[in-house]
């Protein structure tokens, strides 16, 4: 029996390792896919040659293109460009984000069989292609032109971004609203708030960490657009369009190290992030023990 017994925990402890082993080389795959191709750019960033296939030592000078004038690589106008880029990401974020809230916020007060019928048609933008949106969108303003002849462009990649981005924001405020006891608001007025003062002191500080995540969500999904911006730009420049068009003409490094920097810019804002909300929890945590302390002392 006892021999019995050592066989089945060894056979135990195999299946263990062997599953440990099984989920790490899972994890090492999804990971290698999903950062590969950003390392790959990276990589190429700092190649000194133009071709993909040969590697000709490390260099900055395709960073240093982006921004020097005198040189072949310069990207004509990318500073104009880049602030172009920022100014319709900012509006379509701060718009969505505050139209999105006060539309999940009307959506949450509807019963259970309405709310559901508007959720649904609020996912059909997100499950539609963008290529159907775009030119949806497209022929919508196609249809103002004999009114309006100098209609696309800057005005219309707005619109265009806070259409898209409205949904993003919804969904992200919905579930904080679900979470909110249905009683809070009518208490605020009960002691004496008007609903307006009610809404913005106590309901939508109560949702915040999902206007905060649906606000950067629309950033995202905002400064990462091609294709809706692609058919209501016009004659405006974005970035999305200006690697586009790069890609087209000549495929200079220098694309590359846009790219990166990017990539670059994203990863400090999502540590700053997780940063602040760590620092956050750990505040919390040290409160609570206190408080605990406390209590058993005063007991």
């Amino acid at each position: 029996m006892s021999k019995l017994r050592s066989i089945l925990k060894i056979q135990e402890k195999t299946k263990k390792v062997l599953a440990t082993i099984v989920k790490a080389i899972i994890v090492l795959v999804v990971f290698l896919v999903l950062y590969i191709p950003i390392f790959v750019i990276g990589l190429q960033s700092l190649n000194d040659s133009k071709t993909v296939y040969n590697f000709g030592g490390l260099t900055l000078r395709w960073y240093i293109a982006l921004f020097n004038k005198g040189s072949p690589d310069y990207a004509p106008h990318l500073i104009q460009i880049i602030s172009n880029t920022l100014i319709v990401t900012v509006i379509a974020t701060i718009v969505s984000t505050v139209l999105g809230t006060f539309i999940a916020i009307g959506i949450n007060s509807y019963t259970t069989k309405k709310r559901q019928k508007i959720i649904m048609l609020n996912n059909i933008p997100i499950l539609n292609a963008d290529v159907v949106t775009g030119m949806s969108l497209m022929l919508i303003f196609s249809t103002l032109l004999p009114i309006f002849p100098n209609i696309f462009g800057f005005q219309t990649m707005v619109i265009a971004h806070i259409f898209f981005c409205l949904p993003y924001v919804i969904l992200s405020v919905l579930p904080k609203l679900k979470e909110i006891d249905s009683n809070l608001f009518d208490a605020a007025v009960d002691l004496g708030c008007s609903p307006f003062r009610a809404l913005i002191k106590v309901i939508i500080p109560s949702v915040k960490s999902g206007i905060l995540s649906g606000m950067l969500l629309a950033f995202t999904m905002s400064i990462d657009d091609f294709v809706i911006s692609f058919f209501t730009a016009g004659s405006f420049n974005n970035i999305s369009i200006w690697v586009y068009s790069s890609y087209r003409k000549t495929l200079s490094p220098a694309v590359y190290a846009y790219n990166t920097l990017i990539t670059i810019g994203t990863l400090v804002v999502l540590l700053a992030i997780n940063f602040r909300s760590y620092a956050k929890d750990k505040k919390i945590k040290k409160f609570n023990l206190r408080s605990v302390s406390y209590a058993k002392k005063d007991f």
